[in-house]
């Protein structure tokens, strides 16, 4: 019924026929009141009109017309960009007072600025950058030196960004970041830098003109000030220099990251840093841009200038044309002082990725990941990690996956080049391998949706790999030599499979925490869960590490009186025991929440649209069907719990077990700052939860006024319990 008001509402706008209600020139207005109702009387509630012409698309499109905020002809100012250069909404030159146009040109730039922010924060470029009229006129601008030479090197930033971004393919988080809708984006990249570096050079001498003193100024006296207040005139072209400078900078940072194989990183850094300076005096720059009189200031929080003016030459709905396909969104232009922190943090994020080493282990690329996502960093930058650690199907357009599998499963060097690499179960791994780096870089939203779906696939590939090793083991008496060596490297390859299947497990599982997807009614079947993952992660990790010294020892001259290296064979690695720390504090968790439940001590109500054993079913599906770990159902984490009182726990406290584990381990990461970290807020959570269940097995049961919550302020995904009297 919707769809055929509509249809007739698309057919009566353009209808020729005279109206006695005008709407411009050549163009009319037909009443189609009556078809509407009859309309409304031939089809029921939910139906939908079936046409040759009229599919679900167009009636969904059709649906909104004459809405504001959907249909793209209601909100234009001017119908096209010809019309609004008419009408002077984008004047050349800007202003006839010369303080006037060069005032309105650095407004010019820092609203660009904060349209560029917007843009990357992921809306439309044709709605923030591009509406800026002179950008969809570069012609126009050419007799503006200043003008034109920044807004190439805009258009040429642009582009290098929608490059990154679509080669990275992270753009599917914000749809419309890379669509360029047909904008002059093409052939900026070669002119753009030495055209700036023209006007820079003009400025810099108007610049020394201004700080010369007088008996130095005849030389230089054929320079034209940039404006008439010769007071100034240093602090405007100050302002103007430090925001050029930072674009080619910046420029030169984008293009110093697209270099194959990380070679242009430390240059990179060098420009970053610069880039940061330029950022410091730009927000100086302020105090002198306010102290001109020209134009209308605005000194809210919502300004897009440092002089708080309101730019010429923008019109947020002249593109809106362009964005036909997708309706128009409505969008709030960040402010220049939240512009101006965005490009500080991007640009510390792209430092931190800068000076990661590019000799890291496949285990050291992932734990990097894991901590930069901490800092929540923006599409740009994580789309810019992607592209340098996945190149042409390599590890840095480098290093050959199965290389990097080879070294992460604990193989030795002479096996990364072995023929086995070309079986299609293994070519698929790498596959694997890829997509999981590429998963990593996502926000953390769609990772954990991704890593859900991933899991079931490395489950597949163990399946098959384990198929493989039987196949390739066959009968004991007929195993060659070189097949015996198949069978060793599938064998440790199997191990790390596992291995990684139940670290992106853990990873799924944590990311839960950090988007706030658990219930504090939750929290003990999620501890739960995470500890019977992690206990099969340790025991994986431990198993593949005694692989390789046990294969590295038969294939080693054994030295004579080696007691001491078999002494090291009994000796839990540092790494295990690290997770070590994490399964005492997961166990004890998971006791205490369960004391909790069964002594009625956690204050909570029953959700009235779901059972505990549905919730359990709904945040560990994905797991439950790839079958990690195996045989763990909602029924074992019942078994697990229902006995646990505080008179059982004041037998064992887990707690204390994490606390000693973490101060025995922090030795061995002497050069690892992170962990270092971590594990100190694992000492912090075990100290104050042991401190915390030692009070309650006390008083628990003769203090009915004990009350007990849990709060995250001493690690992002333990929680601390918080005892307190009512």
């Amino acid at each position: 019924m919707d769809e055929e008001r509509a249809e007739a509402a698309a057919v009566d706008r353009h209808d020729p026929r005279p109206s006695s209600i005008p709407s411009g020139d050549g163009s009319v207005w037909a009443d189609v009141s009556p078809l509407l109702e009859a309309a409304c009387t031939d089809l029921p509630d939910g139906e939908l009109i079936h046409g040759d012409n009229f599919n679900l698309f167009a009636a969904m499109s059709a649906l909104e017309i004459m809405d504001p905020k959907m249909d793209s002809g209601m909100v234009s100012r001017y119908y096209s960009v010809d019309e609004a250069i008419e009408n002077g909404a984008a004047p050349v030159p800007i202003s006839c007072d010369k303080t006037g146009d060069v005032q309105c040109t650095i407004d010019i730039m820092d609203h660009l600025l904060a349209c560029e922010a917007t843009w990357h924060k992921g809306h439309s470029l044709a709605q923030t950058v591009f509406s800026c009229i002179y950008l969809l006129r570069p012609e126009r601008t050419s007799s503006h030196a200043l003008l034109h030479s920044y807004s190439r090197i805009i258009r040429a930033t642009c582009k290098a960004v929608v490059s990154v971004v679509s080669d990275a393919r992270t753009h599917e988080e914000e749809d419309l970041f890379t669509m360029a809708y047909g904008l002059p984006l093409i052939g900026e990249d070669e002119k753009c830098l030495s055209m700036l570096n023209a006007v820079e050079e003009t400025i810099a001498r108007q610049l020394r003109a201004c700080k010369a003193p007088s008996s130095g100024r005849k030389v230089i006296e054929d320079l034209e000030p940039l404006q008439n207040n010769l007071a100034l005139e240093e602090g405007y072209c100050k302002a103007i220099l430090c925001r050029l400078r930072f674009r080619k900078h910046f420029y030169h940072v984008l293009m110093c990251l697209k270099r194959p194989q990380g070679r242009g990183l430390q240059l990179a850094r060098k420009h970053i840093s610069s880039c940061l300076s330029e950022l410091e005096i730009i927000r100086k720059s302020t105090e002198v841009l306010r102290s001109n009189d020209y134009g209308t200031h605005n000194c809210g929080e919502d300004k897009t200038t440092a002089s708080g003016r309101r730019p010429v030459g923008f019109d947020a709905s002249i593109n809106t044309r362009l964005s036909a396909p997708t309706p128009p969104r409505s969008i709030k232009i960040l402010s220049w002082s939240e512009a101006v922190e965005y490009f500080v943090k991007l640009l510390h994020d792209l430092d931190i990725i800068c000076s990661f080493s590019l000799d890291a282990s496949l285990e050291g690329i992932l734990q990097f990941m894991v901590q930069f996502q901490k800092s929540h960093p923006d599409l740009v930058s994580r789309a810019h990690l992607q592209t340098l650690l996945i190149q042409d199907g390599k590890l840095y357009g480098r290093d050959p996956i199965f290389a990097v599998i080879a070294k992460a499963a604990g193989l030795p060097e002479i096996v990364r080049n072995h023929d086995i690499q070309n079986g299609e179960c293994l070519v698929h791994l790498g596959q694997l391998v890829i997509n999981l780096l590429k998963i990593l870089s996502t926000n953390a939203a769609w990772q954990r949706r991704k890593l859900g779906k991933i899991v079931q696939d490395w489950r597949v590939i163990h399946i098959q790999l384990e198929l493989a090793l039987r196949q390739e083991m066959g009968e004991e008496s007929g195993i060659s030599a070189d097949q015996n060596g198949r069978g060793d490297i599938l064998r440790q390859i199997l191990i790390w499979v596992e291995e990684q299947t139940f670290w992106i497990a853990s990873r799924f599982l944590m990311l839960g925490f950090e988007l706030e997807l658990y219930s504090p009614g939750e929290y003990c079947m999620v501890y739960w869960y995470i500890y019977v993952v992690l206990i099969k992660l340790a025991e994986r990790m431990h198993h593949k590490m005694s692989f390789t010294n046990a294969t590295a020892k038969l294939k080693g001259k054994k030295k004579k009186g080696s007691t001491k290296d078999m002494s090291r064979d009994f000796q839990i690695p540092a790494s295990v025991l690290f997770l070590q720390s994490y399964i005492c504090l997961a166990e004890g968790l998971t006791m205490m929440l369960a004391a909790l439940k069964n002594e009625r001590m956690l204050s909570q109500s029953p959700s009235p649209f779901n059972s505990d054993h549905e919730r359990f079913i709904q945040h560990f599906e994905l797991l439950q069907k790839a079958g990690v770990p195996d045989h763990i159902s909602y029924q074992s984490f019942e078994e697990s719990t229902k006995n646990a009182r505080f008179s059982t726990l004041v037998m064992y406290n887990y707690f204390k077990d994490a606390q000693r584990i973490a101060k025995e381990v922090k030795n061995s990461f002497p050069n690892d700052p992170e962990r270092q970290s971590e594990l100190r807020r694992i000492e912090q959570v075990a100290e104050h939860n042991s401190i915390a269940l030692t009070v309650l097995c006390r008083l628990g049961s003769l203090d009915s006024s004990l009350k007990v919550s849990f709060d995250f302020s001493h690690h992002p995904y333990f929680a601390t319990a918080v005892v307190k009297r009512s």
